[in-house]
C-alpha cells in the first residue's frame, strides 16, 4: 500500500471506532487530530533502506521521516484521536507502536481504560503492555541474600557484612558500619523476610507500584532488580524473575506503553523496540525537556569514598580467582581514584566552602528547601580543579575497564559451569552494585572536565553541600544547557515516525518556544497542529485578576497582602477548591491566616498522600462539605476535578520557575553572554505554559462551571502579562483591585 492508502485506512479506522462507541459522537477537532496522526505515522519510511540491506539495484532513496506536533485543547479526546489510527497503521506495517506519558496516571488510563476498549472495537486483534524500568521490579537473589536464604560463598569467596546490602546507600567506612543500632538492622532484616514471604506465597507480584505501601527508595534500592548486577539467564533465579516474565509481554505486544524516563534511557540498549522500526507517540509532551534535562545530567560523590574501597575489594577478589590480568591494577586505580576525590573535596571546600556552609546555615538549608549550592560561572572549572579530576577520570576509566574484563569473565564461567549460577550471579550481583557510581563518577568528571569551544553551549556545573544525619555531604553536578541540542541528537535522530502532544504545547500562541527546547526548530519533518477545545470557555468560566497594592517582588508585602484577600474569597466556596502556591512560605501563612471557620475545610498537599487526600477531597464533596486543597506546583498539572471537586482555583502567584535552578541560572547566564534576553526568551515561555496547565484544573467537562482567581497584579500590568493571557483559554475575563472588594 502506499501511504495515502495507509493513512486512508488509519482514518477510516478511527471513524469506524468513533461509530462503534455507544454514546460517543464525533468530534471535529479530534478528528483533524486523528488524520494529522494517520497522515504523519503513514508517510514515515521504517525499517532499514534497501542499500543497507545490501540491494544491487542502485541507491535506495533516502528514508523519510515525518513527525507531528499537535497541541490538544481539553476535552478534544486526544488518546483516542492518536490511538486509534496509530494502532490501526501498526497492525497494517507488521510494526509496533510505542506510547510514552509523562505521568502515572496517563498510563493507567491507557493500560486499564482506553487500550482495553479501543480493543473491542478495532477489526483486527491488537496486544499492549506496560512498559517498566527493570528498578521497578524485586531481583529475587538479592532478596533471598539479604533474608539468609544465600548459603557462604566459601572461605576464599567471604561474603560482604549483611549491613552493606542491607543499607545499600549507607557509604560509612567499614568501621563505623557496626555503630549502626541494632534494632534499624533488626527492622530491616524483618522488612525484607516479610517482603520474602509475600512474594513466595504469591501475595505480591514483585512489582514496587503493587505493594500496599510502597517502600522507601533506601529500603527498596538494595533488593532492586538492575542491569549492572543482573546475570540474565544464567541466573538461578531466571525463570521466576518477575521482570523478565513482564518482558515476555512485551515481545508480543503491538502497543508498549513506557514513560519519558524510561523511553529516553532506553535509547541504543534495545529494551524497547528500535526507533527507526516502529510508530512513537509523546503524551503529555510538554515534559520532554525537562526529562531529557535531568536524564542526561550526572552527579557524583566527593566527600563518601567507601564504596570506592568496597568495589576495588570485590573486583580483586573475584578478579584472582578467575585469574584476569588486569586485576593487578584494581588496587592503583581505586587508590589513585579515592585519593582525587579527596583532593577535589579539599580544593572545593576551600574554594567555596565559606559561601555553602552560610547558605546551609540559612534559609536555603531549611527542611524542604535543598541543599546549599555553589555554580561555577560561565560553566568554566576553576584551573585549581583540573589536574585532581582528570586524574579522577583517568583512574575511573581505568577501573571500570578492568571491572568489564572481570564481569567479562565471569559471565564465561557462568556459561561454562552451570552448576555454580548461583555463586557465580552473587559475586557478579555484587560488583554490578556499586559498578554505576563508578560510571557516574566517570560522566560526571568528564563532563566537569569538558571545555566549550568559544562560539559553543557550555554546560551547567554546580558542587552541593548538604546535611546527612551527621555527615556533611560534597556533591560535583553537570548537566547539559539545552534539551533540544540533546534530544536531537540522542532522539530525534533515530526517529522515523512520531506524535507529540500535549494540551500545552504552545507558548504565549505560538509553538516556537517548545520546538526549541524539544529539538525539533528547523527540523523539516516537523509540522504543528493546533487544535482548539471543544468546551465553550467564555460561558462556562471567567478568570478574575485581582490587583494587590504590593507588588509580588516584595514578598513580605505582597504575600501578607495576597493571603489576606485569598482568606476573604474561600469564604465563598461551597463545593470543592483548589488553591495553588508557589513556595512553602505562602502556603504555611495562608494556613496560619485561616479563620477557625475555614479550617477544617482545608486539605493539605503537604499533610497526606496524594491520593488519600483526593479520596478525602471527592468524599467531603459527595457528603455535601465545601472541600478545598492547598497545593503546591505539583498539583497544577495532572489533576483531574470535574464538576463540583473543583470549582474555583485559587492562583497565589505566577508560577515563574524557582530561582535556585542552576540549569536554568547557567542557561540565562549563556543567554545575556550571547547578546539574548532570558526572561523574554526562556522565562516567560515556560512560565506560560505552567500557567496554561494550573488555569486547566478549572474546566474538565463541558458541563463544568468554574471560576479562577489569579493575585498577581502582573497579569494585566506588564506587557509579558498580556503576552501570558494570550496563551490561556478564552474566559470571560475581569479584574478588580483589592481596595474595592468589600469584606466577607
Amino acid at each position: 500500500m502506499s501511504s495515502l492508502e495507509w493513512a486512508a485506512s488509519a482514518l477510516q479506522a478511527f471513524d469506524g471506532v468513533v461509530q462503534a462507541s455507544a454514546g460517543f459522537r464525533s468530534r471535529d477537532g479530534q478528528r483533524r487530530m486523528a488524520e494529522r496522526v494517520a497522515d504523519t505515522l503513514a508517510a514515515a519510511t521504517l525499517g532499514k533502506a534497501k542499500s543497507d540491506e545490501g540491494d544491487d539495484d542502485g541507491p535506495a532513496d533516502p528514508p523519510v521521516r515525518a513527525i507531528a506536533v499537535i497541541q490538544a485543547g481539553t476535552g478534544v479526546g486526544k488518546s483516542l484521536a492518536y490511538c486509534a489510527p496509530a494502532i490501526a497503521l501498526a497492525l497494517a506495517r507488521n510494526t509496533r507502536v510505542v506510547i510514552s506519558t509523562a505521568t502515572v496516571a496517563l498510563q493507567e488510563q491507557l493500560v486499564n481504560k482506553d487500550l482495553p476498549a479501543l480493543a473491542k472495537l478495532l477489526p483486527q486483534p491488537f496486544r499492549f503492555a506496560l512498559a517498566k524500568g527493570r528498578g521497578r521490579y524485586v531481583c529475587q537473589l538479592k532478596l533471598e541474600r539479604l533474608t539468609g536464604m544465600v548459603a557462604e560463598l566459601g572461605d576464599d569467596d567471604p561474603a560482604d557484612d549483611g549491613e552493606d546490602d542491607l543499607f545499600a546507600d549507607d557509604d560509612h567506612g567499614a568501621a563505623a558500619r557496626p555503630t549502626r543500632p541494632a534494632h534499624e538492622v533488626e527492622a530491616r532484616l524483618q522488612f525484607y523476610t516479610h517482603i520474602a514471604q509475600t512474594l513466595a506465597t504469591g501475595a505480591w507480584d514483585g512489582d514496587r507500584d503493587t505493594l500496599d505501601t510502597p517502600p522507601a527508595s533506601e529500603a527498596w534500592l538494595p533488593m532492586a532488580a538492575d542491569a549492572a548486577s543482573c546475570t540474565g539467564k544464567h541466573c538461578p533465579s531466571f525463570n521466576q524473575c518477575v521482570y523478565y516474565e513482564r518482558r515476555k509481554l512485551l515481545v508480543g505486544a503491538q502497543v508498549i506503553v513506557v514513560n519519558h524516563d524510561l523511553l529516553l534511557a532506553s535509547l541504543g540498549n534495545r529494551q524497547l523496540p528500535e526507533l527507526d522500526n516502529c510508530l512513537l507517540i509523546l503524551d503529555e509532551a510538554h515534559h520532554l525537556p525537562a526529562t531529557a534535562l535531568a536524564q542526561f545530567g550526572c552527579r557524583m560523590d566527593l566527600g563518601r569514598h567507601g564504596w570506592v574501597e568496597r568495589l576495588a575489594q570485590r573486583a580483586v577478589r573475584v578478579g584472582v580467582r578467575f585469574e584476569v590480568t588486569e586485576v593487578a591494577d584494581v588496587p592503583m586505580h581505586a587508590a589513585q581514584m579515592r585519593q582525587a576525590l579527596q583532593e577535589t573535596e579539599r580544593l572545593v571546600m576551600d574554594l567555596y566552602g565559606d559561601g555553602l556552609k552560610a547558605d546551609l546555615a540559612g534559609p536555603a538549608g531549611l527542611p524542604g528547601r535543598g541543599p546549599a549550592r555553589a555554580r561555577l560561572p560561565r560553566g568554566e572549572l576553576p584551573e585549581v580543579l583540573q589536574g585532581p579530576l582528570g586524574r579522577v577520570a583517568h583512574h575511573a576509566s581505568g577501573f571500570l575497564e578492568a571491572l568489564r574484563v572481570i564481569a567479562s569473565a565471569l559471565r564465561v564461567e557462568m556459561r561454562e559451569q552451570p552448576a555454580m549460577a548461583r555463586k557465580l550471579s552473587t559475586l557478579y550481583a555484587q560488583l554490578g552494585a556499586l559498578a554505576p557510581r563508578l560510571e557516574q563518577t566517570l560522566d560526571t568528571a568528564q563532563l566537569l572536565l569538558r571545555e566549550a569551544a568559544p562560539d559553543a553551549v557550555p554546560a551547567a556545573k554546580w558542587f552541593t553541600l548538604e546535611v546527612d544525619g551527621d555527615q556533611a555531604m560534597l556533591q560535583a553536578h553537570a548537566s547539559p544547557l539545552l534539551p533540544g541540542a540533546t534530544l536531537r541528537h540522542q532522539l530525534w535522530s533515530k526517529v522515523r515516525g512520531a506524535v507529540l502532544t500535549s494540551a500545552t504545547l504552545t507558548s504565549c500562541g505560538h509553538f516556537d518556544f517548545f520546538l526549541r527546547e524539544s529539538g525539533l526548530h528547523g527540523d523539516a519533518a516537523a509540522t504543528t497542529l493546533e487544535v482548539p477545545s471543544p468546551f465553550d470557555y467564555a460561558a462556562q468560566g471567567r478568570l478574575i485578576a485581582v490587583e494587590t497594592h504590593a507588588d509580588p517582588r516584595d514578598a513580605v508585602g505582597y504575600v501578607a497582602e495576597m493571603v489576606q484577600s485569598l482568606v476573604r474569597d474561600l469564604a465563598d466556596v461551597r463545593h470543592g477548591a483548589l488553591v495553588l502556591f508557589t513556595s512553602r512560605d505562602q502556603l504555611r501563612q495562608a494556613v496560619e491566616a485561616l479563620p477557625a471557620t475555614l479550617k477544617p475545610r482545608v486539605l493539605l498537599q503537604t499533610a497526606m498522600p496524594r491520593q488519600q487526600l483526593l479520596d478525602t477531597h471527592r468524599h467531603r464533596v459527595a457528603e455535601g462539605l465545601p472541600s478545598i486543597i492547598f497545593g503546591m506546583q505539583s498539583f497544577g498539572e495532572g489533576l483531574d476535578l470535574p464538576g463540583k471537586l473543583c470549582e474555583s482555583v485559587f492562583i497565589a502567584k505566577l508560577p515563574f520557575a524557582p530561582p535556585d535552578d542552576p540549569v536554568g541560572e547557567a542557561r540565562a547566564e549563556w543567554l545575556r553572554t550571547v547578546g539574548r534576553d532570558p526572561f523574554t526568551e526562556l522565562v516567560v515561555p515556560a512560565t506560560a505554559i505552567r500557567l496554561a496547565q494550573w488555569v486547566g484544573r478549572a474546566i474538565r467537562s463541558e458541563e463544568d462551571r468554574a471560576s479562577v482567581y489569579c493575585y498577581d497584579r502582573r497579569l494585566v500590568r506588564t506587557s509579558y502579562g498580556q503576552r501570558l493571557l494570550k496563551g490561556l483559554p478564552p474566559f470571560a475575563f475581569s479584574t478588580v483591585r483589592v481596595g474595592d472588594l468589600l469584606p466577607v
